[in-house]
């Protein structure tokens, strides 16, 4: 477990610089400027994400059930929160209405993201 924790972050913390240059770079380009910076927001909770994982990696016992929950939080929250945000941000640009079902979707993510937390906070007391 402990390896695919880490592998997890480092996809992500990978992920999170190539999503960022491009937000940086290319999108500025196409998008406004609000959803560049809504991009923006999901690349930065994107990469918290990712030395989260990286730390709790490293740092928790995975033979706890608490720690393996941390863990699948902080990575379902990631993919809901921050991959609404991508998608949502596009939204326009792709004349993509059907994506509307995707805003009430983002703070379920986030939720999700609290859960991981809170895990990590039961996991270490």
């Amino acid at each position: 477990m402990q390896t695919t924790v880490l592998m997890a972050g480092a996809v992500f913390g990978f992920l999170g610089i190539v999503f960022g240059a491009f937000g940086a770079h290319a999108l500025k380009k196409i998008l406004s400027e609000e959803k560049v910076t809504s991009f923006e927001v999901g690349v930065r909770y994107q990469m918290y994400s990712a030395i989260t994982l990286l730390v709790i990696g490293f740092g928790l016992d995975f033979d706890l059930r608490i720690a393996r929950l941390a863990f699948f939080g902080i990575f379902y929250g990631t993919i809901v929160f921050s991959g609404s945000i991508y998608l949502l941000s596009f939204k326009e640009y792709w004349k993509a209405e059907g994506l509307k079902f995707l805003g009430p979707i983002t703070p379920l993510g986030g939720l999700l993201l609290l859960f991981g937390w809170a895990c990590i906070f039961l996991s270490i007391i």
